[in-house]
């Protein structure tokens, strides 16, 4: 049995628990409950803090776990990755009142600056060559300057919303971070062949995310030129069509590419073609 600790609410959670049903493994979730055992799949889940996820994989009492790369560098634990996960994506930011006139990073010299990533906060400041007085505090933190205890704050912005709303706005980016699946090195040999099965089911759903299955009809003559426009795992797939002098080209598309590759074919004299989202992808 494979433990994995994930956070007990909010985004990260949410998106967490919707990649391990993604690998069609269930679970019953409950709120009030701390752990769940899934049911067709060696995993146990437990719902900690965010804080605590690395702390508690280093020890060994979860075995993996799902936690944003902010936290786990912060923690300085970032030798625990395995890989990014590419969802819940948000970045740690410096921010001042509107009000304030801001030029460059060295206007915060000699202020005070409250956030909840010092570590991050810190190393930013000195590869910066900026001296500053850093306020570690947990939760709202945006509420910081408003009540005289910073001139700026450094902390995780997804949309910005809040930041606005609180009368501040974003004047440096210090982190990028994503959610990562981290593993402990206490794993035992079944253990890790137990994570590889998890892996290959989650490349699957990742490839999958990222791609964009296209059927299409094409004139016999224009297959060959048709063929090298898509991109495909071998090549294509030509199947005759009903209608003589006509075939139906089936290919997986990668989605930053799609809307591009989709013009080209069109023009190439593609007609009828069908978009169709892919559940799993396995190479």
């Amino acid at each position: 049995m494979l433990r994995i600790a994930i956070q007990k609410s909010g985004r990260l959670s949410d998106e967490s628990l919707n990649l391990i049903r993604e690998c069609g493994i269930s679970f019953v979730n409950s709120s009030l409950k701390l752990k769940t055992e899934c049911t067709n799949f060696p995993l146990e889940i437990l719902f900690l803090r965010d804080d605590d996820i690395p702390g508690y994989v280093a020890d060994g009492v979860a075995d993996i776990g799902i936690v944003g790369q902010n936290v786990l560098v912060e923690e300085g634990k970032e030798e625990l990755t395995v890989e990014k996960l590419g969802f819940s994506k948000c970045r740690l930011s410096l921010a001042v009142p509107k009000s304030d006139e801001y030029k460059s990073i060295h206007d915060l010299n000699g202020k005070n600056i409250a956030t909840s990533y010092p570590n991050l906060l810190k190393a930013f400041l000195d590869e910066q060559g900026v001296q500053a007085q850093i306020h570690t505090i947990s939760g709202s933190v945006e509420i910081a300057p408003s009540i005289g205890l910073a001139e700026a704050i450094c902390d995780i912005v997804s949309s910005g919303s809040t930041l606005i709303s609180n009368g501040l706005k974003e004047v440096e980016r210090v982190f990028k971070s994503e959610a990562v699946l981290i593993a402990s090195q206490l794993l035992t040999q079944e253990k890790r062949q137990v994570l590889e099965k998890l892996l290959f089911r989650i490349h699957a759903v990742q490839r999958a995310r990222k791609a964009k299955y296209i059927l299409l009809n094409s004139p016999d003559d224009k297959i060959e030129e048709i063929s090298r426009l898509l991109p495909s795992i071998k090549a294509p797939t030509v199947l005759p069509l009903a209608e003589e002098g006509w075939s139906s080209l089936h290919s997986v598309v990668n989605e930053d590419d799609f809307w591009e590759i989709i013009e080209k074919i069109k023009a190439a004299g593609a007609q009828g073609i069908l978009v169709v989202p892919i559940e799993k992808m396995i190479v």
